[in-house]
Formats: structure tokens, C-alpha cells, sequence
């Protein structure tokens, strides 16, 4: 029986060959000779001096140790493609525009037996969360909990259906496909040729059914036209850039920012793309002349009112979101703290056909207010039916703090949970939407946290209407309403939202639904106005001089 080995196969562009696909500072010995090289292969040989491991020096050893890294490229033409198959750690050799990126997952995703699934690797975009799920024993995609409307498949493992198995076992794919296969030399041309077969086929749709309705962005050429499309926009500060804060902000904790990199920034209570534009502008910075590595240079900060720093820095490219297209191409392109995504043109219409419907006008006050807290609290007043429940608790005894919404509301014999949020930024609606979800299952599984909102709600009452606040529990018919406050037309719908929001709040209102629970999200708008920035207070030295009081 023949022996199985481990190869690492790369599918060349179709402008890429053997000639134009290392990087010009690589360290291969090129065109070594091999007496069972494949017709037409090139090979290039990483063949590195053997020297002492760094721990040998480090405890002293006598003893004669050395190491060294060997590895190779094999380059082989099959038809009009190139592919480069690696050993060893030497793939970093290759020019990174070179290859097709999705190669290795498309050719697994064709090639692997759905039902014998063995290990995947994911990303959840909306919070940057990655995880791999590994089973002992092979399964299909429902075992691995991936979240197809909110979950990005990086790599997958598995065993390769039955017609496949002459040609190889195993197979792993992301950029590159790993396989584990008894083919001589003298086969690879044929596995090759299979291989790229597998990746122009799109069978996988049937098997894996919008398994990528959003993929990233790796290929630098694609990202290089993005990169250009997105500074092109912001030169002509087109309205759909939009300037955000990476991160969960607490409103309420009196958040202001600054910007760095420039020059001084004025200090601000919110943050908007128009308050970048005017920084540049009080530094003299010529916004014609501004280009990717200027946002990665350029920084926001997150500050007390005073302008001290109390937080983290991200540069302003992880701070932009921006959809686009590239001329030619169906799907759409969205970028979320600074990496870019490919998204169905499909799953995009799919999205607003489901969410859509679910967009109603809102009942609550109109937002002129300080912060949150003031508008839960006067949302509540306006209404006898309402109390405010901002910062409660309804968890069991042991357990973290769950509020269970911020306005509570009766209708009849309904139970309305109002769950409020000043943002349309990605992680901070995705941290809504995940609230609102947790507090009603906690109501509904939990018995003590259903005799803890009730409480609460006996205590909120005015005196002497605890029993009609009380009565709105006996039918358990309970309603969640996602009110997100905003400065954007509401007619705009579901389309306000960043697109890895909308995601999000289709999977929570699926989940709802599942329930039972009636739910809807609806627009506030916002008429506070944006406040003027002001100067950061100096911050005083030891030695300074104490100020003059006044006469």
C-alpha cells in the first residue's frame, strides 16, 4: 500500500507563472534538477545553514546542537494554470497578489463528504470573535453551531467524498488546499487538474446552502480597488462614510473624543466623519492628499471632558464603515473595522426583504435629550402605561446583572419591552439586539428572574397602580421592541443599519419569532444638536504655579 503525504497545492492567477510569482527579495535556490519531476515543473529549494537553537545558548549546552528549515516550491503548469505546491514553511515566498484566495475552501467545500465534517474555523465580524470547532467524530455542518446569517467560514476540514478518494483522503481549505494523498510525481498533474476542476464547480451551493453570504476580503488586488474606491469618497466626503467607534460605548458614562496624528484635535461628545473632516482642516491638512496609510496614521481617542485619554486609540481606518461595489461585480463589498467583505448581492436583498416588514414607527418621545438615561426617564413620564427600568436587575441570585429592558410598557394584557440605544454602530446594536434576546429568555425560562421583573415593575408603579401594572403578566404575552435613536431618515428602513447589524438583528428577531415573542426595531430621531468641540484642558504639572484667584 502506498504511502500517504501531506501537500499544501496553490492555484496561481491566470497572469501569474513560474517566472513572476516569487517576491524578488526571496532566498530559493531556482531550478534544481529532479529526476521525477513532473513535465514542465519547476522546482526552487529553501535550503537554509543548520544553526544552534536559540535555548541551546540560553542554558549553556555543551553539546553539539544545530537545526535548520529546508523546504520547496514545486511550480506545474496543468492546461493555462500554474499551480505552486509547497513543503516546509516557504508559501511566504509567494507574491501575495499572486494567488486565487478562495481557492482551497471552494475545492474543500466541492470535495469533502458534508456528513463527515471534522474541524472548521470561523469569524463572527460583528464583534471579530474567531473560534475553532473540532469533533472526534465526523458530522455535518448542524453540530458545529455556524450561524450561516451571521457566521463567516474561514477553513474546513473533512473526508473527502467516495469518487474522490483515489485522487486524495482528507482535505483542508482556505487560500491554499491541504490533502493528504498516495499520488506518485508522476500523478500530480492529474490531482491538479481535479483540483481545479473542484473550484470551477459550484455544486458546493447545494451541499452548503449560503455558506458564504459573507466572505472576507483577501485578495490585495481586490482590497487595493476597494481602498481606492473609499478614498475617493472620502475626498468628496460623500455621505455614505460613516465615522464610528469601534467598540461597546456606555453613553451615559459622558464619552467625548479627540482626534491624533495631525496635530491637536478638539475634544467632542460624539463622533461623526464631518468632526475628522474639521480636524484635518484646523491642521491644514489637504483632504485631496489623504490615502489609506493616512487613516491608519490618524487616530481617535476616546476622552474624559477634559480631553485626558480614558480608553483605547483605534486608527481611523478601524473606525469607518463603508458599502460599495467593485465596476462590474454583483456583489457588494462592506467595510467594518478596517477589513473588507464580500457580501452576496442576493443575501443583501434578503436581508431587507425579512427586516423590512419589521421596521415600525416608534411610540416613544422624539430624541432631544443629555443622554439615554434622561430620555428613558421622560419616555416613561409621557405615559401612564410606561415606567422606566434603566439600569434594573432581574437576575437570579449569583448572576451578573441583566436589565431587563430600559422602558417597560402595558398594552392591554401585553407585556412591551422597550430596549434603547443612541447608535447605529455595529457592536454596539449587536450588544443591543443580544440584550434584548437574553432578558425575554431569561423571563420566559427562568422563574425567578419572571418574579424579579415583576417585583420591579410593583416597585417602579406609581402607588396605588401596582395591581394594573402586575395584571399585564397573567396572559405571558410579551413584546420587544428595539428602539434605535439616530440622526438618518427612517424611510430608509433597515438599510440605516451597518450591514453586520442587519445580520444580527435577523438572526435575534428569527430567534424571537421561534419563541413566540411579537417584535419589531424602530427609528427615533434625533434632534439634539450636535455640540460645538472645545479645547482640551491642560493638564497641570507638578511645580505649576498655583492660578490667580479673583479680585
Amino acid at each position: 500500500m502506498s504511502k500517504s503525504r501531506s501537500f499544501s497545492i496553490y492555484l496561481l492567477k491566470e497572469s501569474f507563472s513560474t517566472y513572476n510569482t516569487l517576491k524578488d527579495d526571496h532566498n530559493l535556490e531556482g531550478d534544481v534538477e529532479g529526476a521525477d519531476l513532473p513535465e514542465g515543473a519547476t522546482l526552487y529549494v529553501l535550503d537554509n545553514q543548520a544553526t544552534p537553537p536559540w535555548w541551546k545558548n540560553y542554558f549553556g549546552i555543551r553539546k553539539n546542537l544545530t537545526q535548520t528549515l529546508k523546504g520547496a516550491i514545486v511550480f506545474l503548469p496543468v492546461g493555462e494554470r500554474t499551480f505552486a505546491i509547497t513543503f516546509g514553511h516557504v508559501f511566504n515566498n509567494l507574491k501575495s497578489e499572486s494567488y486565487e484566495y478562495d481557492f482551497g475552501l471552494r475545492v474543500t467545500l466541492n470535495s469533502v463528504d458534508p456528513d463527515k465534517l471534522k474541524s472548521l474555523d470561523s469569524l463572527k465580524p460583528e464583534n471579530a470573535r474567531r473560534q475553532r470547532t473540532q469533533l472526534s467524530v465526523g458530522s455535518d455542518l448542524t453540530l458545529f453551531d455556524f450561524d450561516r446569517d451571521s457566521t463567516i467560514l474561514k477553513s474546513l476540514t473533512g473526508k473527502v467524498k467516495d469518487e474522490l478518494k483515489p485522487f486524495f483522503k482528507h482535505a483542508t481549505g482556505a487560500s491554499n488546499i491541504r490533502i493528504s494523498s498516495d499520488v506518485a510525481p508522476v500523478g500530480l498533474p492529474e490531482l491538479c487538474g481535479k483540483l481545479l476542476e473542484l473550484y470551477q464547480d459550484e455544486s458546493y451551493k447545494t451541499s452548503f446552502p449560503d455558506i458564504q453570504n459573507v466572505s472576507p476580503v483577501r485578495d490585495p488586488v481586490v482590497i487595493d480597488a476597494l481602498n481606492a474606491k473609499l478614498i475617493s469618497a472620502i475626498r468628496a466626503k460623500d455621505n455614505e462614510v460613516i465615522l464610528t467607534i469601534p467598540d461597546i460605548v456606555n453613553y451615559a458614562d459622558e464619552m467625548h473624543a479627540t482626534f491624533a496624528g495631525e496635530g491637536a484635535g478638539l475634544v467632542y461628545d460624539d463622533v461623526f466623519a464631518d468632526r475628522y473632516y474639521e480636524y484635518l482642516e484646523k491642521n491644514e491638512f489637504d483632504l485631496a492628499t489623504i490615502t489609506v496609510d493616512t487613516l491608519k496614521k490618524h487616530h481617535l481617542v476616546l476622552t474624559n471632558e477634559a480631553g485626558q485619554p480614558r480608553g483605547d486609540r483605534p486608527n481611523i481606518l478601524k473606525c469607518l464603515i463603508f458599502d460599495t461595489a467593485v465596476d462590474g461585480a454583483v456583489e457588494s463589498y462592506h467595510l467594518c473595522e478596517g477589513n473588507w467583505y464580500m457580501v452576496d448581492g442576493d443575501y443583501v436583498s434578503e436581508l431587507s426583504t425579512y427586516l423590512d416588514p419589521l421596521c415600525a414607527d416608534t411610540t416613544l418621545l422624539v430624541y432631544d435629550h443629555a443622554d439615554e438615561g434622561a430620555y428613558n426617564d421622560a419616555s416613561a413620564s409621557a405615559s401612564a402605561t410606561r415606567l422606566c427600568m434603566d439600569k434594573g436587575d432581574i437576575s437570579p441570585a449569583g448572576q451578573k446583572q441583566v436589565e431587563p429592558c430600559d422602558v417597560f410598557e402595558i398594552e392591554d394584557d401585553l407585556v412591551v419591552l422597550h430596549h434603547v440605544k443612541k447608535s447605529t454602530v455595529s457592536a454596539t446594536l449587536s450588544h443591543l439586539f443580544n440584550q434584548g434576546l437574553n432578558s425575554i429568555q431569561l423571563i420566559r425560562d427562568d422563574n425567578d428572574a419572571l418574579e424579579n421583573i415583576k417585583a420591579l415593575a410593583a416597585h417602579k408603579a406609581p402607588d396605588g397602580q401596582e395591581v394594573k401594572f402586575l395584571a399585564a403578566f397573567e396572559s405571558n404575552r410579551f413584546k420587544v421592541i428595539f428602539q434605535i435613536i439616530t440622526h438618518k431618515d427612517k424611510a430608509a428602513l433597515s438599510l440605516n443599519l451597518p450591514l453586520f447589524s442587519r445580520i444580527s438583528l435577523k438572526r435575534t428577531m428569527k430567534e424571537l419569532r421561534r419563541m413566540g415573542i411579537e417584535a419589531e426595531f424602530c427609528f427615533v430621531e434625533n434632534r439634539a444638536e450636535k455640540s460645538e468641540g472645545k479645547q482640551k484642558k491642560r493638564k497641570k504639572k507638578v511645580g505649576d504655579a498655583p492660578e490667580a484667584k479673583a479680585a
